[in-house]
């Protein structure tokens, strides 16, 4: 592993790269892999079952987004619970406890200026967390006034989504801020003392790379507690629902350059990403690449973790939560 750099990784060409892979020289000398089945989509294989509420995700926008990125279009908030003001999330929160929930995901649609409105529910939060519930929440854009009520409410981690070129951004997001804007969104969230989690989309610039890996020299500043990397789906209905979603390769790409970019940082193949085909070459890939964790694994990445000598686990929990079940590992 220590004869390449995340640099050269991601200069390299798809017949070295592959070779690489194949070769096992980015695998782990530990051989131990977390798999995560939480509540944000059925999941069902002949190794594991994922519950209904165990680890919901909720937004507090609704079906409400100020953006409606062309990869999205706010249909992704559809697939979650709605809980618009602070006295329906407790409620929510409530159910979810009293149904033997472990925790949740708060999230939501973001502002006209890339925020995700959560400072007006961090007293909530904090009331959430006095029932004993794990509590992410995945924010856009957050400003120093945010970060503190977010930190004072209690929240295990902070999970964003890092994106590293101008032109996606704006082309894709809808938005009118800059890699900046994320940089000091990273810093403020450090500052404040949160566990935080970013995201990197892969392919998220029409189904191509481009800004991936200035992501993760962004993300490298600011001592990540878990990298996780997800990738670019057409969702049917958008306005990219027929564009090709990026290459296994490429994501395996960013999946190998962020594991040399941060060796004793967990990395995590999330949730988003196509399925069927694709995904099962992802997953592997992704083992390949060194990555830590997988969401929703496949039966044949599973099977072959096991056959290459990794121990497995699996848990109802968020992906993130990787941070900390490598540390009480």
């Amino acid at each position: 592993m220590k004869q390449f750099s995340s640099e050269t990784v991601w200069h390299m060409d798809e017949r070295d790269l592959l070779s690489l892979l194949e070769s096992g020289r980015l695998l782990p000398e530990t051989r131990k892999i977390n798999f995560y089945a939480p509540s944000f989509m059925y999941y069902r294989t002949s190794y594991y079952r994922s519950s209904t509420m165990e680890f919901p995700t909720i937004s507090v926008t609704g079906k409400g987004c100020s953006l409606k990125c062309r990869h999205c279009g706010g249909l992704v908030l559809e697939t979650m619970y709605p809980a618009t003001t602070p006295k329906d999330l407790f409620h929510l929160c409530e159910r979810i406890k009293a149904k033997g929930g472990l925790g949740c995901l708060i999230s939501g649609g973001c502002l006209p200026d890339g925020s995700v409105p959560l400072r007006e529910f961090a007293e909530t939060i904090g009331r959430v967390k006095k029932l004993g519930l794990t509590v992410f929440v995945h924010s856009g854009i957050v400003d120093l006034a945010t970060a503190k009520a977010l930190k004072s409410a209690g929240i295990d981690a902070a999970l964003i989504d890092i994106i590293g070129s101008d032109e996606t951004i704006r082309e894709i997001y809808n938005l009118n801020v800059t890699v900046e804007d994320y940089a000091r969104s990273l810093k403020l969230l450090r500052q404040t003392g949160i566990v935080t989690v970013p995201h990197v989309i892969v392919g998220l610039h029409h189904g191509r790379l481009l800004g991936e890996f200035n992501a993760l020299q962004m993300i490298k500043k600011y001592s990540p507690s878990a990298v996780v990397i997800i990738a670019f789906t057409p969702i049917r209905g958008t306005d990219m629902e027929h564009v090709d979603p990026p290459k296994p390769l490429d994501i395996a790409r960013v999946v190998a350059a962020a594991r040399l970019m941060f060796p004793d940082t967990p990395v995590v193949l999330g949730c988003m990403r196509p399925k069927s085909k694709h995904r099962e070459e992802t997953d592997i890939l992704a083992v390949r690449a060194g990555a830590n964790a997988i969401a929703f694994p496949t039966e044949k990445a599973v099977r072959f973790a096991e056959d290459n000598g990794y121990g497995v686990a699996f848990s109802s929990m968020c992906c993130s939560q990787i941070y900390a079940d490598i540390i009480h590992a």
